[in-house]
């Protein structure tokens, strides 16, 4: 479990493809702080520690999460947003985040406001009833209310700070990334549809 509160960028050190699976060799700060079989979100993506070696370490992704998120566009340099997962007792800043990325959405258009950046994103439609606005929603790991909701579309606005210590400096039009839905608005769905069933 994770809150969106990113807490290090990293960055793409090797990437090895293994059969279906895609090994990354990611190179951060909090590197030398982790522990083999840590579960740690890389741009929103839960991936466990498998090996660590002094400022690098290795996390594997199998089939079903290069199908749903953007890892396999990942090169070598690539930033990384690294959260570690929450500790009982901590202060819950963003909201409650799986790290379980459910679609790849796109950005259309990036504006520069006086003292911060305004990015617009679309999103496969068949989610469209898990954005709401003035909701939660999680971009490559960031915790973000977004607004402006039309259909499968949505806005959300980056202060300084953040466009500054997570990977949204490298987002522009065009650009794909990993979004997961608030959980909460999951299950209410899916009890919906059990009980119109």
């Amino acid at each position: 479990m994770f809150t969106g509160i990113i807490e290090n960028i990293g960055k793409v050190n090797d990437v090895i493809a293994e059969g279906s699976n895609l090994h990354l060799w990611i190179s951060s700060g909090i590197a030398s702080e982790l522990k083999i079989d840590q579960s740690v979100a890389h741009n929103g993506v839960c991936l466990t520690v498998v090996e660590i070696k002094d400022d690098i370490y290795k996390v594997t992704a199998v089939a079903e999460t290069l199908a749903k998120t953007t890892l396999g566009d990942w090169a070598v340099g690539t930033e990384v947003n690294l959260e570690r997962a929450l500790k009982v007792g901590d202060r819950l800043d963003g909201h409650f985040v799986q790290g379980h990325v459910d679609a790849v959405a796109q950005c259309v258009e990036k504006h520069t406001l006086d003292g911060s950046w305004l990015y617009h994103f679309v999103f496969p439609a068949e989610y469209s009833a898990l954005v709401i606005e003035k909701g939660s929603i999680c971009i490559n790991g960031v915790s973000l209310t977004v607004f402006n909701v039309v259909k499968n579309e949505f806005t959300v606005t980056i202060i300084p700070y953040t466009y500054q210590h997570t990977n949204f400096h490298d987002i522009d039009a065009g650009t794909k990334v990993n979004i997961e839905f608030d959980v909460l608005g999951k299950y209410l769905l899916r009890r919906a549809e059990v009980e119109l069933n």
